[in-house]
């Protein structure tokens, strides 16, 4: 294969056929190809966009350059939730085990926080000995018994996307639509799955800051999906405020097992309902009442236990991760709450210790921010919007500023 000269053709704007897609994938993931002439068919890419069929092909190659999940014959039917990540969106932890109340299996392979955006992995992390990297014997025996695993991408799941990805990092060419879509459906797709729905974020605290965007990205990825035999579906999640009234990962679990025993943010619970329905054959009446009635909390604490957690520490969250500095940032005046910046608010969780600054930093699971007034919701004057928990005087101090403009009052 010349690569230089797929390289061209993609520089014109030709469309590439799947088997010259898939040798450039097997060769870039086996070391044939050097970093230089991928990176320049990425750009390439980025200027020139994909047609549907070149993504797909694209996607799927990606998807087979490791290893694909494989189930026993006759399995339940194999259901997931992707989201393209948001400022307190800890969806995954209440809707996986709500999930798997219904005769299906639930196999979410998720991530690690990513910016401002918080992680699955690391919000169950701070759940004393979770385990989320299971194999694959394992995981699958788990699912046959209790219907639901949450696990991280092993080495073997996408290698292409991994080493893509990295090199698109420092490239400049993340951004593009065609990898952006492969990129996230390779790795979703490796869990051979049979219904897929989208939770699609937009605004200030996620990736696509429009709802144009948003749609696009929706549009693109069930298109993917659709066309390698899933079923697919999605929603359109404005972010310009975080997700419930947490933001922090031991806080967000504590909000999490408030949600499964019947309670939680209205928006939060909403979501979860919203998305499950999507995807369940279970009326949404009774998938409310899985919450209510403790069904969804009794699965989320097998889960707990089979992934080696200590499930008893669930409703003691807030004692477990405490931090030393727990202090109001008060409304200057009386009001309705008009802006509660997601970014910022983000921001401002990774500042304390809560998110990643740099590849390989430890997390604080204690620090965070909770009680996040909502907007639209009426204040009086030096009442809390808000409370930071720091780790010191310092970190207290050093998002002080942001967070007093995220949130304004009138």
């Amino acid at each position: 294969m010349h690569v230089p000269a797929l390289i061209e053709a993609k520089r014109d704007g030709h469309e590439l056929t799947e088997t010259e897609i898939k040798r450039l994938i097997d060769d870039f993931t086996q070391g044939l190809i050097p970093d230089y002439q991928i990176s320049a068919w990425a750009m390439a890419v980025f200027f020139r966009g994909m047609t549907a069929a070149e993504t797909q092909h694209l996607t799927d190659a990606m998807m087979r350059s490791g290893r694909v999940l494989k189930y026993p014959q006759n399995s339940p039917p194999k259901i997931d939730k992707h989201s393209t990540g948001g400022v307190g969106d800890k969806v995954s932890l209440v809707l996986a085990p709500l999930l798997a109340c219904d005769e299906i299996w639930v196999p979410m392979i998720s991530g690690r926080g990513l910016g401002i955006t918080g992680g699955t992995l690391d919000k169950l992390e701070s759940i004393p000995g979770f385990n989320i990297n299971l194999d694959e014997k394992r995981a699958l025996q788990q699912l046959d018994q209790i219907g639901v695993f949450i696990i991280g991408q092993t080495e073997d799941i996408c290698p292409a996307d991994k080493k893509l990805y990295a090199l698109r990092d420092v490239t400049g060419t993340v951004p593009s639509p065609a990898l952006i879509v492969a990129s996230i459906m390779s790795k979703k797709l490796a869990e051979d799955l049979d219904r897929l729905v989208l939770d699609v974020k937009f605004g200030s605290g996620a990736f696509m800051k429009t709802q144009a965007e948003a749609m696009q990205l929706a549009e693109s990825m069930t298109a993917v999906g659709q066309r390698m035999g899933v079923k697919m579906s999605h929603l359109l999640n404005p972010m310009d405020e975080p997700l419930g009234r947490t933001v922090g990962n031991a806080l967000e679990v504590a909000e999490c097992v408030d949600a499964l025993e019947g309670g939680g943010p209205s928006d939060l619970v909403k979501l979860i309902i919203d998305l499950a329905e999507k995807v369940s054959d279970t009326p949404r009446d009774q998938l409310e009442r899985r919450l209510r009635d403790g069904s969804a909390w009794k699965k989320f604490v097998s889960l707990v236990y089979a992934q080696d957690g200590d499930a008893t520490a669930l409703e003691r969250m807030l004692d477990l991760h405490r931090a030393p500095i727990v202090r109001a940032i008060q409304a200057g005046t009386s009001g309705t709450v008009k802006k509660m910046d997601a970014c910022l608010i983000g921001r401002a969780s990774v500042l304390l210790g809560g998110g990643r600054q740099k590849a390989g930093d430890a997390i604080d699971f204690a620090v965070g921010i909770s009680a996040i007034k909502k907007i639209g919701e009426s204040v009086q004057q030096d009442e809390p919007l808000m409370f930071v928990h720091a780790r010191n005087e310092s970190g207290f101090q050093s998002v002080l500023p942001i967070l007093r403009k995220a949130a304004q009052v009138g």
